[in-house]
């Protein structure tokens, strides 16, 4: 080698990296080419200066080596995943297949023409009812919408159920005889005038039922309690009714059903009953019914008298209405503010 080369080879100590002895004359010519390019990028600072554990020094390419391995490890922990996140959910297990047994054959119904019969639907909504139940329903929606004037608005306040059960009671003790009753009565009094008896015969005490004749009776001032059907058709019927009672100063009564006051006299339907007097055992009972009632209609004719009924309307309606109030009610807000 000449001198040019031992100077270089003196000089090796300034390149960072060595390499090891007995090396060929190609590696040295390597080692002058590199380190001609890092004079050249004597201000080119290290891509490692960033981290902390890094120190500028020379070393061998050991060094270089675990310094990379530094950064990797550095890198790695960087990009692991923190504690406590997400866990990935466990894969779904795989259901089942279904033992089918093939004594049984899958026959899928068809509905089409000439196939099986569909299953049974709720037509309720589409039934075509009675004339009779519509034109009822009708009027029951319409006096709820329509404004109902006190004089039929009275009858919707009938006699509460305790009080009523218990007037039943007392009404079904004077039930008049029926035909069968009237028959053997009248049999009786036949065979008893045919053998030459006298027979004692005294008027009952009977409810008295009949519009016109519990008119006459009040008139008369004989009846002591009348009980009036809340769903006589036509109202014009008894819608008098109660002022004559209030007038002839007489307890009355509205209870629900006509129909419940006919099945008491043997009829269908009555409009109104009347008792005249009852027996002494049980007028205690019947006293204490009349205070009742005078109490609940005789006393409030005057309130009934002034209160209109109706004017409620449907669910639709009341929406529409609560959503206007809302609206002027935020326009209002915002005038004041």
């Amino acid at each position: 080698m000449t001198k040019n080369n031992e100077s270089e080879k003196t000089n090796m100590t300034d390149f960072p990296f060595q390499f090891a002895e007995g090396e060929n004359d190609q590696n040295e010519d390597m080692v002058l080419d590199i380190k001609a390019q890092a004079a050249s990028l004597k201000d080119f600072h290290s891509p490692f200066s960033q981290f902390p554990n890094h120190q500028s020094r020379s070393g061998t390419l050991k060094d270089f080596h675990s310094l990379c391995s530094q950064t990797t490890t550095a890198e790695a922990a960087k990009m692991a995943p923190k504690k406590g996140g997400k866990v990935v959910a466990a894969p779904a297990k795989k259901k089942l297949d279904k033992v089918v047994n093939p004594l049984f054959e899958k026959r899928p119904k068809q509905f089409g023409i000439g196939g099986a019969l569909p299953p049974k639907k709720d037509l309720h909504r589409y039934v075509k009812w009675p004339k009779a139940i519509r034109i009822q329903r009708q009027r029951r929606i319409l006096k709820q919408r329509l404004k109902v004037p006190p004089a039929l608005n009275q009858f919707t306040k009938t006699l509460d159920k305790n009080l009523a059960t218990s007037l039943f009671k007392l009404l079904l003790k004077y039930r008049p005889e029926d035909k069968a009753a009237k028959k053997e009565r009248l049999l009786k009094r036949a065979q008893a005038e045919s053998e030459g008896k006298t027979v004692e015969s005294k008027k009952p005490i009977v409810v008295k039922y009949g519009l016109n004749h519990v008119t006459y009776l009040i008139e008369q001032n004989k009846a002591q309690l009348v009980v009036i059907a809340h769903d006589v058709e036509p109202i014009e019927l008894v819608v008098w009714l109660p002022a004559l009672c209030r007038k002839m100063e007489i307890p009355y009564c509205i209870v629900k059903g006509k129909s419940r006051l006919g099945s008491i006299v043997h009829q269908k339907t009555a409009s109104a009953l009347c008792l005249t007097t009852v027996k002494n055992e049980d007028k205690l009972e019947f006293s204490k019914i009349l205070e009742a009632i005078k109490a609940n209609f005789n006393d409030k004719y005057d309130e009934y008298r002034k209160k209109w009924g109706g004017g409620i309307m449907g669910s639709k309606s009341q929406a529409k209405t609560k959503a206007k109030e809302k609206v002027l009610a935020k326009e209002a807000a915002q005038r004041m503010n």
